[in-house]
């Protein structure tokens, strides 16, 4: 390769300032057009877990209400459907394989809200939302079981 070749081939290898630049505009709009739907999008998305949580827990009270005729008291709480409760009322027929291998967290890491009034009635279930606090608006407000079934 002659001198002259060897210049014009490396004026062709890189890119010049203006089309990095160019580029750089061009993923700067791209970013503030699509960051704002995304971004929106998580607060959904983690009140659609919550609601789907929920209604694990729901079904799992229910199978707990059909083996043992009654819902677990508010003192035994969520956790009488990962292991057997003691107190009363006490469970006859509890399933040894338990009916959650868990109790899950809501997606803002606070426990979910379990009240039985008594043991055929209903019971509260719900989450105090992003807030976790009673109350709020939005991604804030509490969401209940009650609320999730259509």
């Amino acid at each position: 390769m002659t001198t002259k070749n060897l210049n014009s081939h490396n004026r062709n290898r890189g890119f010049t300032l203006i089309e990095i630049m160019v580029v750089m505009v061009i993923l700067g709009l791209l970013v503030a057009i699509v960051a704002p739907n995304i971004m929106g999008r998580s607060d959904q998305a983690k009140v659609t877990v919550a609601e789907t949580q929920l209604s694990n827990i729901a079904n799992a009270l229910d199978l707990y209400r059909l083996d043992n005729s009654h819902y677990p008291s508010t003192q035994q709480g969520l956790e009488a459907l990962v292991s057997k409760p003691s107190g009363s009322p006490e469970p006859k027929n509890w399933n040894s394989d338990g009916y959650l291998k868990s109790v899950p967290e809501d997606p803002w890491g606070s426990e979910y809200q379990y009240v039985s009034p008594g043991t055929e009635g209903p019971y509260d279930l719900y989450s105090y939302g992003s807030d976790g606090q009673e109350g709020g608006d939005g991604d804030a407000a509490d969401i209940s079981v009650w609320d999730t079934e259509g």
